[in-house]
């Protein structure tokens, strides 16, 4: 059997049960989209209210472009006159130098007088110039203003001034401006709800390692409701494992009082004379005395808290089934199986998965070998009836029963899987199942490793 059909099993099982609660990267999502729609909206905006400028303001602007134009022409001319068509042209702008000014229509236009005006109030020295000025249509149906201007030489400096009446050139600076600022504050925003919601990550995290049974101190920040609430979880959890903790002494008191009287009804059985029924007493008392020992295992592995250390995976696995297991299970490593986690627990889960896998398939095969993600898991094989893949999340119940393929025959309550289950889950690793190669139940253990070692 080769493992890599188990691991990609497990991969398609995690895929198909994701986590469950608060999906915080939705709430991130919407915010984001909200902002940039409200980002939209005020460019939309911008463009509505600069589309209904003052034709007058837009007038304005045009000639105040023009007056500078005309002024700095001028001196160009002065100096190197050959350069000002070349120089002073621009996509909005068209300038020539002619003998004659060009014909200029609507002379006499009142919008054409109050353009002169703007002119010449921007740049008074004009006043003394021979200018002329009109309106011609323009393609885009706008107005372009038209113009000669006398040089001082005698030439005519002839200009175009595409779309005075369009409001465009302004609506473009004001929509760049509104994108910037839109661009920023969207930034802004999204690190100020990343602020925002770190808390609510937190205890979210925090939130489904408890409910896997893990000891999670919550980072009291934030906002006063959610400190309040990271104060509750703290309460809670504390209460939660002195509960556990009370729990399980009352249980070892209990079964410490029960073995007592057992232990008389198994000495009071070699009294008996009948040995068949001595024979039923001594079974009844060996099973009682297993059921307690599963039920003290299965307690523990809820408030077991060991500290995680280096460990050689491999090794500690082969030790294991060797020294368990020896001629009933084999062991097959792959090399540089070195984590940091948490060696007893991690063996109190293998321990009965082995135990089964032997009990019910005669022979166990036990494989460790990293995925394609470098995460190490232990897949163990038997070559037993195996199950159906509707009872994978049954078996996790405690004292649950199959059927009678895999019915009870030895000591045993029905908690040797729950209890890995329980373990795996504290400790942040994973227990699944598939199908063996050879038709029978493929155990998935995927190890739970530690950041660091303590």
């Amino acid at each position: 059997m080769r493992s890599a059909g188990g691991v990609g099993r497990l991969r398609a099982f995690i895929e198909a049960h994701p986590p469950h609660g608060p999906n915080l990267s939705r709430l991130a999502v919407r915010a984001a989209t909200l902002l940039l729609l409200l980002a939209a909206v005020q460019a939309i905006a911008s463009l509505a209210f600069y589309d209904v400028i003052d034709k007058e303001t837009l007038r304005e602007d045009h000639a105040r472009r023009v007056a500078e134009l005309l002024v700095v022409s001028n001196r160009l001319h002065e100096l190197h006159p050959e350069a000002v068509g070349s120089t002073m042209s621009t996509s909005h702008l068209e300038v020539a130098l002619g003998n004659t000014p060009h014909p200029i229509p609507d002379r006499d236009d009142e919008a054409v007088a109050q353009i002169r005006g703007y002119i010449l109030r921007w740049e008074p020295m004009l006043a003394d110039q021979q200018l002329m000025l009109g309106l011609e249509p323009s393609r885009l149906g706008y107005g372009n203003l038209v113009g000669a201007m006398r040089l001082s030489d005698g030439h005519w400096l002839n200009f175009r001034s595409r779309d005075v009446t369009s409001g465009w050139p302004i609506a473009l600076r004001a929509t760049v401006l509104t994108l910037v600022t839109a661009v920023v504050s969207f930034a802004l925003s999204l690190w100020s709800l990343r602020i925002i919601t770190r808390p609510l990550r937190e205890l979210t995290d925090a939130a489904d390692a408890i409910g896997k049974g893990q000891v999670v101190p919550v980072r009291e920040s934030g906002p006063d409701d959610l400190r309040s609430l990271a104060r509750s979880m703290n309460a809670m959890q504390e209460r939660i494992a002195a509960m556990l903790e009370d729990q399980a002494r009352s249980f070892e008191a209990i079964s410490h009082d029960m073995r007592t009287p057992l232990s008389r009804v198994t000495i009071a059985a070699d009294l008996i004379d009948d040995a068949e029924i001595a024979g039923l007493v001594r079974d009844a008392t060996g099973e009682m005395e297993a059921m307690l020992m599963s039920l003290q295992r299965y307690l523990r592995a809820q408030h077991l808290a060991p500290e995680p250390a280096m460990m050689d995976l491999g090794l500690a696995v082969t030790d294991l089934v060797l020294g368990s297991f020896a001629g009933n299970a084999t062991v097959e490593v792959t090399p540089g199986a070195m984590i940091c986690s948490w060696r007893e627990p991690l063996l109190m889960a293998l321990h009965p998965l082995i135990e089964n896998a032997v009990h019910y398939g005669g022979k166990a095969k036990v494989c460790v070998e990293p995925d394609a993600d470098g995460r190490w898991h232990v897949l163990i094989a038997d070559q037993g009836p195996g199950i159906s893949e509707d009872q994978f999340e049954r078996i996790l119940a405690p004292f649950y029963r199959i059927d009678d393929a895999r019915a009870r025959d030895t000591a045993g309550f029905g908690l040797g899987i729950p209890t890995a289950d329980r373990l795996l889950q504290r400790f942040g690793g994973k227990l699944s199942f598939a199908r063996s190669e050879s038709g029978g139940l493929l155990v998935i253990v995927r190890v739970p490793v530690a950041t660091d070692p303590a």
